[in-house]
């Protein structure tokens, strides 16, 4: 995903029933209202509460690119847990 920017939000499934593997991944940049940008990310089991962390960064750039590492490393997923990740479309 190249066009990350305030307001981007994206959801990642890795689902494969014979592995019992059903997990999330999130991630959403935003802005403070003191201007720095947010990098926001959670992963868990599907269904549950999960864990998550959010990043500060003092520019928007700085926050895209953590944001592309992040979900770069989500598309190295069939080499670790064997299953691709998936980008779930959200209803508006």
């Amino acid at each position: 995903m190249d066009s990350l920017n305030h307001g981007s939000f994206v959801w990642l499934e890795a689902v494969c029933g014979e592995r019992n593997i059903a997990r999330r991944y999130t991630v959403a940049l935003s802005q403070d209202l003191f201007g720095a940008s947010i990098v926001e990310f959670a992963w868990g089991r599907i269904g549950t509460k999960g864990q998550g962390r959010a990043v500060s960064f003092a520019s928007e750039d700085e926050a895209a690119r953590f944001a592309r590492h992040l979900l770069r490393r989500r598309a190295s997923a069939p080499k670790r847990i064997g299953v691709t990740y998936r980008e779930v479309a959200l209803a508006p």
